[in-house]
């Protein structure tokens, strides 16, 4: 470990531990219980449709298929609704990312936190699981438990990335989050171990362990969360490492705060005399690099996701592999996503810059995704190229969604209103989410029409999409680094 890192980790106390700790596993949790979905489509599908030997004779009348407790006539109509389903939640979590960042500031972040883990266990629990047992198959029902799900999952990542913010200062930060910021993959693993190892009792088993799970998760977030230092009697600057450095820890600010969206808003500032009040939804928008890394985690978060949603549904239909064996392979793109997160956010420290190193690391996923669509049907060849491309994408999207929404929510434009943090990750994740969820429609269209060769040069357009976003910040970021170094050799 670099001598930078030992140096941080030793002016933690054991505070910052139980903060990191407990926040970590809360979305590790809802991650696991989340990826549920995606590792027993081929199991839902299978029980959505008719059984095999009906399907080599005549077509069944919708009557007959209801009948049958079927609820599509083909695998084609079941996949697009699959597609559909994953859409409305991403939608429904996009727009509750919204809200839930601006509640979360204005709230108690472990009511909200506990309340969207518990909630959402029990909405997934009644549609996994208690609709298998009583063999009640409904669309509209699926819907709508689907609709309420992303809703409660969205008061999650606003408030674990705020209580994150609250603990951890900017010196660091993409070490520490980048590190953190490994719960989404570590939940993905986490979900398809617990998935894969049920999945033979039946899918709705599955549902029961993970949303169990996460219930008792969220259990003892309420009860052992500290949100703040201030709940203990210590200031901000008390709690934690001097900022020491910060004019070396500012990727998203220039020398004289010069980042623009091409927005011109001025920013609430907080009551000096009294506590920070919180910002506006509208102003959160309005600040600088709010609005481009917003865009470009759409693009981001889009390919991200369909990883996430189809992966294993891609391995077991594409290659003809048993759904529990794509379930456990699919694992290793997220563990190039937790090896990504944390080099690049380390790199990005050392640097003092967060865009240059995305903008390179999506460049190269670029690449993985044209090796990665012409993996050969080897399951070793599959997982080394798997890893490499969660390591290019998944890393980026772990920075923005973690460390730059910290970096967002916490820059010098608030003018000393600290209560931002959760406003802008719900703005940033929200907008991604909204990218994410038209993506997951237009796989299942794209796939059904055109061929997964197709889906992947989609996602390379996205990708690319990713970088004509930042690129602005790009620019602004390694223009600063040149001055930079053109005032320290003068000096020298």
């Amino acid at each position: 470990m670099t001598p930078l890192c030992c140096g941080l980790l030793s002016q933690f106390t054991h505070h910052h531990l139980t903060a990191f700790v407990l926040t970590f596993f809360s979305y590790v949790l809802l991650h696991a219980s989340r990826k549920t979905f995606s590792n027993v489509k081929v199991s839902i599908l299978a029980q959505w449709t008719p059984a095999p030997q009906n399907r080599s004779g005549p077509a069944l009348s919708p009557g007959q298929t209801w009948n049958e407790n079927q609820l599509f006539a083909d695998e084609t109509e079941a996949t697009l609704f699959l597609g559909a389903l994953d859409t409305v939640f991403l939608f429904s979590y996009a727009v509750g990312l919204y809200i839930s960042g601006v509640i979360g500031d204005r709230l108690n972040l472990r009511y909200v936190l506990s309340f969207g883990l518990c909630g959402s266990a029990v909405t997934e629990f009644l549609f996994g699981t208690l609709t298998e047992w009583l063999h009640f198959y409904n669309v509209y029902f699926y819907c709508a438990l689907w609709v309420l799900n992303g809703l409660l999952q969205s008061a999650v990542w606003p408030c674990v990335v705020a209580v994150m913010g609250n603990w951890f200062g900017k010196s660091g930060r993409g070490f520490v989050f980048g590190l953190w910021s490994a719960c989404a993959s570590v939940g993905n693993i986490l979900g398809a171990f617990l998935a894969s190892s049920v999945l033979c009792y039946g899918y709705e088993y599955a549902f029961l362990v993970t949303s169990s799970v996460q219930f008792a998760g969220g259990v003892i977030v309420f009860f052992g969360l500290l949100t703040s230092p201030k709940e203990i009697g210590l200031s901000q600057a008390d709690a934690g490492p001097a900022d020491r450095d910060a004019e070396s820890h500012r990727p998203l600010i220039g020398d004289a705060g010069e980042v623009h969206d091409g927005i011109g808003c001025s920013i609430q500032q907080a009551d000096e005399q009294g506590s920070p009040a919180a910002i506006g939804f509208f102003q959160a928008f309005c600040l600088p690099g709010v609005l481009l890394y917003s865009l470009a985690y759409a693009c981001l978060k889009l390919v991200n996701y369909s990883f996430f949603f189809w992966l294993p549904f891609y391995l077991s239909n594409n290659f003809g592999w048993e759904e529990a064996e794509s379930d456990r392979l699919s694992i290793w793109y997220d563990v190039g996503g937790i090896v990504g997160g944390t080099v690049q956010g380390l790199i990005s420290d050392f640097m003092g810059k967060r865009a240059p190193v995305l903008a390179v690391s999506l460049l190269l996923a670029m690449g993985s995704l044209v090796g990665y669509s012409r993996s050969p049907n080897d399951q070793v060849v599959n997982a080394v190229i798997l890893a490499v491309t969660g390591f290019f994408i998944g890393g980026p999207s772990n920075m923005i969604s973690s460390a730059i929404s910290a970096d967002l929510g916490r820059q010098e434009a608030l003018r000393g209103s600290q209560e931002a943090l959760a406003t802008v990750t719900g703005i940033v994740d929200g907008t991604g989410s909204m990218g994410a969820a038209a993506g997951q429609y237009l796989v299942s269209l794209i796939e059904s029409r055109l061929g997964w060769m197709c889906v992947f040069y989609f996602f390379i357009v996205m990708t690319f999409g990713s970088v004509l976003f930042i690129s602005p910040l790009i620019v602004s970021e390694v223009r600063s680094m040149i001055r930079e170094r053109r005032l320290r050799s003068h000096q020298l």
